[in-house]
């Protein structure tokens, strides 16, 4: 069956694949890493594909539609989100009556995290829309295409919500993929179908390509959305010789990549394995910069087989400057954690990207100013500071709704109307506008400080490689928070 793909047209440069998707301020645009998989494995079980990303590429709806009339798709695979989901549900609309005013039909599912925690809900926004698939989708939607091309029951494959006249239906829930290496490599899809230079991640040097070497996470983090909705908490990981392979794959297919970023929610989970690939890495002279996710409880040892192996940077969620803050959202980590962490990492001689929010239960105007204290103390790379930003299908989102404080049940006011994260919740103790007028604050505290700019200027000095990324994470910072003023008022009047 020949199958589309799609992360269909939203705003320019929507990164819908991330974990809070928006235009970012930051310019991050996300790989379709889980559309992209997906789309491999249905290949390899010997459908005809097309993966379109249209925020990327930036297509119109017309040109989308046009490609998947030209490919004659019988079925269409549509990530969503929770801002984008109404335009989402309507380009279905949109897909659909073209497919029929050309004699045909198209049947169409939607997939993510959005449509993972509210399946029946997402299928009753359009008629349009056929089904959902819920969670890990990547065995659903082949076993639908089989179903569907010759004619079998698809109510029994396993993973769907399907709508059936007036009913919606469940098929039941599917078991997660284990054997993780029968999956092709995300990235040889990406080399038929996608542009690296159209996609960024200011944690790593551009031009960049995401994979993953695993799927789950076993920490609670009480907001973290993919473990919550889609990939459970069981980790399950690729091998080692096949995570080498796939490196191997990208040096010898990507000339142009400087780097590679590993999505696991936590890469380094598993001390050993960790250390196997980097020995791995190194054994056979692979040599590509890297950057991955990782807790504060990694260690140096860890740490300094990772650099040897070509790590550059680590992502990491240090949340909070209160430990009060930290256990409330079950981070499993201590303030004394992270200030060892950031000494090991030092000393390794890898750089931190910094993650830190507010707005978390019992915040309050002084906890934020610990946190921005403890960010600078802490001296990162870099940082992202954020309000909380809740989906449905997480613990954050129950917690916040049932105190009355998300202010809107329009998931489309999840962003601001230039396509920026809005703050839709408020802290118990704090209005949604002074967390955002907050978050700027703490912002230009953190990169203009005199220090940090002499920093990174002597960064840039001793790496030339670093500048690319640099000066284009410091063009966006200059738009939107030195110069982006109508943008930052826009941000805080839709928060009011």
């Amino acid at each position: 069956m020949r199958i589309s793909f799609i992360n269909p047209p939203y705003l320019k440069h929507f990164s819908r694949p991330q974990r809070s998707p928006a235009v970012t301020k930051s310019g991050t645009l996300y790989y379709p890493l889980w559309l992209a998989t997906a789309a491999g494995y249905a290949e390899a079980g010997g459908h005809e594909i097309d993966l379109i990303d249209a925020p990327a590429a930036d297509l119109s709806s017309e040109a989308v539609v046009a490609r998947v009339k030209a490919l004659g798709s019988r079925l269409a695979v549509v990530e969503t989100s929770t801002p984008s989901i109404s335009n989402d549900a309507q380009f279905c609309e949109t897909l659909k009556k073209a497919a029929q005013e050309n004699g045909g039909d198209i049947f169409i599912v939607l997939v993510g995290t959005h449509v993972s925690a509210l399946p029946a809900e997402s299928l009753r926004l359009n008629a349009a829309v056929d089904a959902v698939a819920q969670g890990e989708y990547d065995a659903t939607i082949r076993e639908l295409a089989a179903a569907l091309e010759s004619g079998g029951d698809i109510s029994k494959v396993a993973g769907l919500w399907l709508r059936q006249g007036e009913q919606i239906i469940n098929t039941g829930s599917r078991e997660p993929l284990h054997d993780l290496d029968s999956v092709p490599f995300v990235s040889s899809i990406y080399k038929r179908f996608l542009q690296p230079e159209h996609y960024f991640n200011p944690n790593a040097l551009f031009p960049m390509v995401t994979i993953t070497t695993s799927r789950g996470c076993p920490h609670r983090c009480f907001f973290c959305v993919y473990p919550q909705t889609m990939m459970g908490h069981r980790l399950r990981v690729r091998s080692v010789g096949n995570v080498v392979d796939e490196l191997e794959h990208i040096v010898s297919k990507f000339p142009e990549v400087k780097a590679v970023f590993f999505e696991d929610d936590t890469f380094p989970a598993q001390k050993a394995r960790c250390i196997a690939i980097c020995e791995e890495i190194i054994r056979r002279g692979i040599r590509i910069s890297w950057t991955a996710n990782a807790r504060v409880d990694l260690d140096l040892e860890t740490m300094l087989a990772m650099k040897k192996a070509g790590c550059r940077c680590l992502c990491v969620g240090f949340e909070s400057g209160n430990q009060q803050l930290l256990d409330a959202m079950r981070k499993g980590i201590t303030l004394a954690q992270s200030e060892q962490f950031m000494r090991a990492a030092k000393q390794a001689g890898i750089l931190v990207h910094g993650c830190f929010m507010v707005g978390l239960p019992g915040e309050t105007m002084e906890t934020m100013e610990k946190t921005l204290e403890f960010a600078i103390k802490l001296r990162p790379d870099a940082i992202q500071m954020y309000p909380v930003m809740v989906y449905p299908g997480t613990e954050a989102y129950s917690w916040y709704e049932q105190r009355g404080l998300i202010a809107t049940k329009d998931f489309a006011r999840w962003l601001t109307p230039s396509g920026l994260h809005n703050t839709v919740i408020r802290g118990e103790n704090l209005t949604a506008a002074e967390l955002v007028a907050f978050c700027d604050h703490a912002r230009k505290k953190f990169y203009l400080r005199p220090g940090y700019l002499l920093y990174k200027a002597g960064q840039m000095l001793r790496h030339p490689s670093e500048m690319r990324k640099t000066l284009k994470s410091a063009r966006t910072f200059a738009k939107y928070l030195l110069f982006g003023s109508d943008l930052n008022k826009e941000a805080v009047r839709s928060h009011a």
